[in-house]
């Protein structure tokens, strides 16, 4: 899979997909039409995005969603300039903020207290492969990052402050301290407010980002001047060559002033945040970025994900039960929408992004087609469709086999699909391994399997003697026939839904019986096309052993 900006499709002209792209209503597009727009009124070179992450605790699905979305947006963006403006994708890492508590997901902890308050480039690495903890979450992320292909910049805050990169803006934003805090204190607590200074010196002797008000500031001399907490002395130091940092409303308002930043994208609980910090972009003779606030993911009990608690699925957990392209769909999707981000939304992403790969070619119409979410995640060049399988179906077999290697799982598949083998089809390989981590994982240590009623008994038995009877080369279909037909019975008929033949027809009831007596399990693929794979054989004797099982 490649998330990279790839160049624009070969079946279409630039010209051609510009016009389409205007027309289309997809998310990314409309975003990106909002940065044509910014570029009509004040046109430039180079069309910076950017990305934001605190590298506080471990990278987590949240950021990586982030700049996924950017990226889709920065690619709508370059079909809708019909790739004629420069563009460039910044992933910056907060790593100057200070250490304001202890993660939950971390080894060493009691080693790390120690370091309370100190910039996170300063701060120990508590699994000790890196000089410091930010830095080793950095490299997280962008291992991460470099894993899927994204085309990036990576910016550190410590880097960027102590170069100078910043010393301008920063020399501007204390000649118009007055402003910023005219924007600021309107929106503090009047304790905090009484105390309250943009500007975080760094203390020289012990490293600690200081929270601490300014008696003094020369705009000229480019200096700050505090009572140190200890010493009641006063300092002074330069608010340039990392001496000092900014809060960070006031440090990101800085950030897009000296970056030039046009697009970033932010949670829906940053709204309040993106207002003050706008309001000090333009103090500073800045426009804000363009962006939207994107709803936050939730965890299995409804509540926000956090870096710090690990409450949400890390992306080495998502990747060990489900490709990247799966995580990638669940990231296009309504992202103004709150979304629970658990276990239990892998398999139907898995399957979506099949789906709507396997109907990217039929789509006729270049409108539908950028509207697919897959010519958003490929950036314009979605692969060929090779996924003969399911992974509900893949779960299936696992869970009725109790496979565990993935020979067993390539027995059922060699002889539904002949000619497929893991060599021939190396993504559906990745998915039979997806599946028995995920059938291990999360279905084995909950599968239950249910005493059947007397009547239900009858039914299976019957099911039973009717796949006994049927031919070893029935298709699927035949086979979905005998068992809608040996449904078709009470209490499973549904009197609403007439069959071909104007009879009633089956309830999902009968279905879902099949799968909770059968397989322990509420729900499964297709029974016909199960049955199809898994064999009729196996299917008989799985009956038997219910049967034996409830007896």
């Amino acid at each position: 899979m490649s998330m990279t900006t790839a160049e624009i499709a070969p079946q279409i002209t630039p010209e051609e997909l510009k016009k389409f792209a205007e027309q289309s209503n997809a998310w990314p597009f409309e975003e990106a039409k909002k940065i044509v727009a910014r570029l009509k009124a004040k046109p430039k070179d180079e069309v910076i995005f950017e990305t934001g992450y605190g590298p506080s605790g471990l990278p987590h699905i949240g950021t990586f969603g982030e700049v996924a979305r950017t990226t889709m947006v920065l690619h709508a963006f370059r079909a809708l300039t019909e790739d004629k403006v420069a563009t460039r994708l910044i992933a910056f890492s907060d790593d100057m903020d200070g250490l304001r508590k202890v993660p939950d997901n971390v080894p060493n902890k009691d080693a790390l207290a120690l370091d309370l308050g100190k910039p996170l480039t300063q701060v120990r690495d508590p699994f000790g492969t890196h000089p410091s903890f930010g830095e080793h979450n950095n490299a997280r992320l962008r291992a991460f990052l470099d894993h899927f292909g994204f085309t990036y910049e990576f910016a550190s805050s410590t880097e960027y402050y102590k170069s100078g990169r910043f010393d301008a803006t920063l020399l501007k934003m204390l000649a118009r301290l007055d402003k910023v805090m005219a924007i600021m204190l309107p929106s503090l607590r009047e304790e905090r407010a009484a105390t309250y200074s943009p500007f975080l010196p760094i203390d020289p002797q012990t490293g600690i980002v200081l929270q601490v008000p300014i008696t003094a500031h020369d705009a000229k001399a480019g200096t700050i001047t505090y009572e140190h907490p200890e010493t009641k002395e006063p300092v002074t130091v330069p608010v340039t060559g990392g001496a000092c940092k900014l809060q960070w409303k006031p440090d990101w308002a800085m950030r897009w002033v000296a970056l030039g930043v046009d697009y970033e994208m932010a949670g829906k609980d940053l709204i309040d945040s993106v207002k003050l910090s706008g309001q000090i972009c333009k103090a500073l003779d800045g426009k804000p970025p363009e962006g939207f606030n994107y709803e936050l993911f939730l965890d299995e009990k409804g509540q926000k994900i956090s870096k710090s608690k690990g409450n949400g699925l890390t992306i080495e957990e998502w990747l060990r039960y489900a490709s990247p392209e799966s995580l990638s769909l669940f990231m296009y999707r309504e992202p103004k929408a709150a979304k629970r981000l658990y276990f239990d939304v892998i398999p139907r992403q898995v399957d979506d992004y099949q789906q709507f790969l396997e109907g990217y070619p039929r789509q006729q119409d270049w409108k539908q087609k950028l509207g697919n979410p897959v010519w958003h995640i490929h950036s314009g060049k979605p692969p060929a469709a090779d996924m003969p399988v399911t992974f509900t179906m893949l779960l299936t077999l696992v869970s009725s086999s109790n496979a565990e290697n993935a020979e067993t799982l390539w027995g059922f598949i060699g002889r539904y699909r002949p000619g497929v083998t893991p060599q021939t089809h190396p993504k559906l390989n990745d998915a039979v391994g997806y599946a028995i981590h995920y059938f291990r994982d999360f279905v084995l240590p909950e599968k239950k399997f249910r005493e059947p009623s007397a009547v239900e008994r009858k039914a299976l038995s019957d099911l039973r003697d009717a796949l006994a009877n049927l031919n070893p080369e029935s298709t699927a279909e035949d086979i979905q026939n005998v068992v809608y037909e040996i449904g078709r019975r009470e209490p499973f008929l549904d009197h609403a839904k007439k069959a071909k033949d104007g009879r009633p027809g089956v309830s999902l009831d009968w279905f879902n019986m099949l799968y909770q007596v059968l397989l322990g399990q509420e729900k499964g693929p297709r029974f016909g096309s199960f049955v199809a794979v898994y064999g009729v054989k196996n299917t008989v004797d799985m009956i038997d052993g219910a049967l034996a099982r409830s007896a």
